[in-house]
């Protein structure tokens, strides 16, 4: 494994830190009976986001505490957490004791993995490597350790939301008109925040999933993300997920609806 690029070095720092705000939601998370999706909480059974895991082996890309690893090891999955951040993972680790269910989990950046190709029948993020890492990166690493017709999930902040969303929380929550270009979007860093972010529509991901796409241009700074490297940190917009659909030799993603 090669040594964390500067923004995965800067996004595990940050995490390591922010572990202690999101240990108490995280246990709450692990002890739902049902799990629920996006800023309101919508419930599996309404989304319908999972398809049937029973037998299936599922990475989780960006775990966090690893609460959607364990809904998923509930349903029957065979299921593996990554995370970039240590503290994370103790977290998980003691939730994992305290609700007497493993599964492993692996201190790692979603953009390398130390797991071995066509290994996994579903790739899920949430809020996790589809918001913190570089998807020219950690996109064509998930499809590489999926196997033929198997399914990438991921949950992230809507594009919508990222249009209308100020450059620091202070100004307030997203507002009522564009304050940002949608073409080009990628790196983000807020002013407020020391992490990265990274961030494109639905539609740019399917097609950098596909090979089809590839970063052009030269950074531009301000209001805007780069082409080149840019993203942004407001991980409470939380958007509902998307269901997904079909299945083909290329990784079959579901995207988010806000």
């Amino acid at each position: 494994m090669s040594a964390p690029t500067e923004h995965v070095r800067r996004n595990r720092e940050l995490w390591d830190r922010q572990a202690v705000d999101y240990e108490e939601p995280g246990r709450q998370a692990w002890a739902l009976d049902e799990p629920w999706w996006g800023t309101w909480h919508v419930p599996e059974s309404t989304l319908n986001v999972l398809p049937d895991v029973s037998g299936q082996d599922v990475v989780e890309l960006g775990c966090g505490t690893a609460y959607v690893s364990a809904w998923l090891a509930r349903r029957g999955a065979r299921v593996v957490g990554i995370d970039n951040s240590s503290v994370q993972l103790a977290n998980a680790r003691r939730f994992q004791h305290e609700f007497g269910l493993e599964f492993p989990l692996i201190h790692a950046n979603a953009e390398e993995m130390p797991l071995a190709g066509e290994s996994f029948d579903l790739a899920i993020t949430e809020y996790g490597a589809c918001l913190w890492c570089d998807p020219y990166r950690w996109i064509p690493e998930a499809a590489r350790l999926l196997r033929p017709g198997g399914r990438l999930i991921f949950l992230s902040n809507s594009t919508l939301v990222l249009l209308c969303t100020p450059d620091t929380e202070a100004e307030g929550p997203a507002q009522e008109r564009l304050l940002r270009d949608q073409f080009g979007m990628h790196r983000f860093e807020w002013p407020d925040s020391p992490g990265v972010e990274a961030f494109q529509a639905a539609g740019a991901k399917a097609r950098v999933a596909r090979g089809g796409w590839h970063p052009v241009g030269s950074p531009r700074r301000g209001r805007g993300g780069s082409d080149d490297r840019r993203a942004p940190q407001r991980r409470h917009q939380r958007p509902q997920g998307a269901r997904p659909s079909g299945t083909s030799d290329a990784p079959d993603l579901a995207g988010t609806v806000h």
